[in-house]
């Protein structure tokens, strides 16, 4: 339409691109010496407005410049990625905007399980903002705190509250590395995420031999559930998202070998005995390729990951059932047989180190939060142990 693009040229470390405006004049209205719109164009109503709004924009991009340059990072970034420092100051000043996009490249690396969890957190946090859209710079301490008080007073716990807050704060950081928001701005330099202690969730050595010894016919509505609590328990505590992911493949000379997904850590745990009977209901007519246990039953990656977390659900309503019949007043979860082995650990005098290893933790504390509670009948024992006159 013989127009021409408005655009910022941006030239850095001997390289140039270009930041379109959104505007296009043709070549005789525009004045290339004042590098403005000419009175003479007639696409828009007022002149001095449209050159004052383009002025803007320089002047907002030349500020973002300055205040990289000003940090010592100039030389340290691409010309993309200054670039995109300044155009996503337009693109992603919303929260959840920024947000969104972080779930979408989570789904795009096949990390399902962190984008359903920042999803979860996003539409939360949207519907206590009624709808409405929440730019970085209102994600303060106040903000924060009013959120907090909105949580509690619906009767839910501060350890709930706190994942949510994690989450808020794991996309916060990420807003910042990209340059959306300024690190002096940081909510969470105040903010402190709250925790209570939890109840302990490991059981006893007795009630995980009562559910071993629980008789159930193959065709029970229990008998999978009781084997993958069983199962979780026998493979260092395995998350049940590892357990459902096994396949027969990874079974290799009498031992279970899988990387974990949480971490990526390498396991190769040796078959005793007692999983050996419990996988031999279901490894027989099955090729490599085949999962061991029937929790994924779809195609698709990400359908797998909503088989997993439906069927978690399933097996923590069954677990209940379990509890009732081997008469178990602890509350059973998909994470009691991760940290009852962790604890039966520890009390067999296996090295903390050796534990933390086994579980597959980075760090000894937070092996230590598996441990933080002690059986009561162990430490009446120590007690008795030290009051021996």
């Amino acid at each position: 339409d013989n127009t021409f693009p408005i655009i910022l040229r941006l030239s850095h470390l001997r390289k140039s691109t270009s930041i379109s405006l959104g505007h296009f004049v043709p070549e005789k209205d525009w004045d290339p010496s004042k590098r403005i719109v000419k009175k003479s164009f007639k696409g828009v109503s007022s002149i001095s407005k449209l050159n004052n709004k383009l002025q803007k924009e320089k002047t907002r991009a030349v500020d973002i410049i300055n205040d990289i340059s000003d940090k010592g990072g100039l030389n340290y970034l691409s010309i993309n990625q200054v670039k995109e420092r300044i155009v996503n100051k337009n693109s992603y000043d919303s929260f959840f905007d920024f947000g969104y996009r972080l779930v979408d490249e989570l789904k795009k690396s096949k990390r399902y399980g962190n984008a359903r969890s920042y999803n979860g957190v996003l539409g939360i946090l949207k519907r206590y903002n009624k709808n409405k859209d929440l730019k970085f710079n209102e994600l303060n301490y106040d903000y924060l705190k009013k959120f907090e008080r909105h949580h509690l007073s619906k009767g839910n716990t501060y350890n709930g509250f706190s994942s949510y807050m994690r989450t808020i704060r794991a996309i916060y950081n990420k807003g910042i590395k990209e340059g959306l928001i300024e690190r002096q701005a940081y909510p969470f330099a105040l903010y402190k995420i709250k925790t209570t202690t939890t109840e302990k969730r490991a059981i006893d050595i007795e009630h995980i031999k009562r559910i071993l010894e629980l008789k159930l016919y193959t065709d029970h509505s229990l008998f999978n559930y009781r084997n993958y609590f069983l199962a979780s328990y026998m493979l260092y505590g395995i998350s049940f998202i590892d357990l459902a992911f096994l396949k027969i493949e990874n079974i290799i000379d009498g031992r279970i070998n899988f990387q974990r997904k949480k971490t990526s850590k390498i396991y190769n745990i040796k078959i005793t005995d007692q999983l050996k009977e419990i996988l031999s209901f279901y490894i027989n007519d099955k090729t490599k390729d085949d999962y061991i246990f029937p929790i994924i039953r779809r195609d698709t990656l990400e359908l797998k990951y909503r088989d997993v977390e439906w069927a978690r659900k399933r097996y923590n309503k069954g677990l209940k059932d379990i509890a009732g019949l081997c008469d178990i007043e602890h509350r059973l979860t998909s994470y009691v047989s991760r940290h009852s082995f962790a604890t039966q650990a520890m009390l067999q005098d296996v090295p903390l180190m050796a534990i933390s290893a086994m579980l597959g933790h980075s760090k000894l504390n937070t092996t230590q939060i598996y441990l933080k509670s002690l059986p009561n009948n162990i430490l009446d024992e120590y007690n008795e142990r030290i009051n021996q006159f």
